[in-house]
């Protein structure tokens, strides 16, 4: 009996350290989570509050696959070539917020997240939005500037790359806006920090290739949707959920 036991304690032991893996169900909020806030904008089933930027449904070439929300390359487009499936939750507009997304990217991959979205008809989500940099590190064309390297502010300010997981690994990014100040965490790790509305800001944005944008110039909104790219590459998005502030 007591060969038995020392036995298969090793194997209660394992068991009890493996659990808490399993803790965190993937699209579903924890009892602590709903209880600071946090609701999630996807569901793992469904589009339900998702539609195409400046459109009424969402586009084709998103579907549910693997608990996640996919993008792909649209029929008779190329890698790279993106296929008007910019989508936004549209459920809602967000001012102060906590955002945190799962990404993976499939090889040469190239996204982008975007919040403070306004819809501005016959123009790209990125018109007058900032964008948070999803990416292929290490094979993507888009490689060469930094600030174009994952969780970086778009062209204007970098991340640092050994935070990243390589291209079919999940990786984590967190978007906090408060009152204008904004912090990217990416996989745990605060990567980039700036301020909205500040002479540093223009001047970040005076350097950047949004410095002929119209949206950029009439400067970034004060609230607005959370969007998700579509550039033409496969993509997936799965635990969205946000925290009002």
């Amino acid at each position: 009996m007591k060969k038995y036991i020392i036995l298969a304690l090793p194997f209660a032991v394992a068991l009890l350290i493996a659990l808490p893996s399993y803790a965190q169900k993937l699209n579903k909020l924890t009892g602590k989570e709903k209880k600071a806030g946090w609701v999630l904008l996807f569901n793992g089933k469904n589009f339900t509050g998702w539609r195409q930027y400046n459109g009424t449904e969402m586009p084709k070439n998103w579907i549910i696959e693997d608990n996640a929300m996919k993008v792909f390359t649209g029929e008779g487009k190329n890698p790279g070539q993106g296929s008007g499936g910019d989508i936004i939750y549209s459920t809602k507009k967000f001012k102060n917020f906590e955002l945190s997304i799962d990404w993976k990217v499939s090889e040469m991959g190239n996204s982008g997240i975007f919040y403070y979205v306004r819809e501005v008809p016959d123009q790209g989500i990125y018109y007058a939005a900032p964008e948070v940099q999803v990416l292929d590190n290490v094979k993507a064309t888009d490689n060469k500037v930094a600030s174009h390297l994952a969780g970086s502010l778009y062209d204007m300010l970098p991340a640092d790359p050994k935070t990243i997981k390589p291209a079919g690994e999940w990786n984590n990014i967190v978007i906090t806006v408060k009152d204008g100040r904004v912090t990217h965490v990416q996989n745990g790790v605060k990567v980039v920090e700036y301020e909205l509305w500040t002479s540093k800001w223009d001047e970040m944005v005076a350097n950047s290739k949004f410095k002929s944008f119209p949206g950029f110039l009439e400067g970034i909104a004060k609230e607005g949707y959370i969007g998700l790219q579509d550039h033409g590459y496969a993509i997936w998005f799965r635990n969205i959920k946000i925290r009002e502030l």
